[in-house]
């Protein structure tokens, strides 16, 4: 298992971590498998989703502000509720085939972590085989 650190620099942000991912799969040294992607944090996720153009990853970040907005009125007494709807959302992991020791990612995919409570530092472990 490799474990991967992002940082987030707002509150919300959907970061682009495809290469750390390429990164750690290559380490590990797998050929031909499956990779999992798991985030241990409970206001946070992961998703793939097109990387080639940027206002795709602003629009999820904008829609998902309308589906659970900051400030509701959530039961939850910490305040960020809305953090861990989005996290529901999202989901917390992601699995992708490796072909000849490369991610089998689309023409426009790339892997993002999803923050919903930021800035952090934060974790993404990765397992392959």
């Amino acid at each position: 298992m490799r474990e991967v650190k992002v940082s987030t620099s707002s509150r919300e942000e959907l970061k682009d971590i495809t290469s750390k991912v390429k990164k750690a799969v290559n380490e590990i040294g797998l050929e031909d498998g499956t990779c999992v992607l798991y985030v241990p944090h409970t206001t946070a996720g992961i998703t793939v989703n097109e990387s080639a153009d940027p206002d795709v990853a602003k629009d999820i970040e904008s829609q998902l502000k309308e589906i659970a907005p900051r400030g509701k009125g959530y039961r939850h007494r910490e305040g960020n509720a809305d953090a861990h709807i989005k996290s529901s959302l999202i989901g917390n992991t992601s699995r992708i085939f490796v072909e000849n020791g490369s991610l089998q990612l689309g023409t426009w995919q790339g892997i993002f972590f999803a923050e919903f409570d930021g800035p952090r530092s934060r974790n993404v472990w990765i397992k392959a085989s």
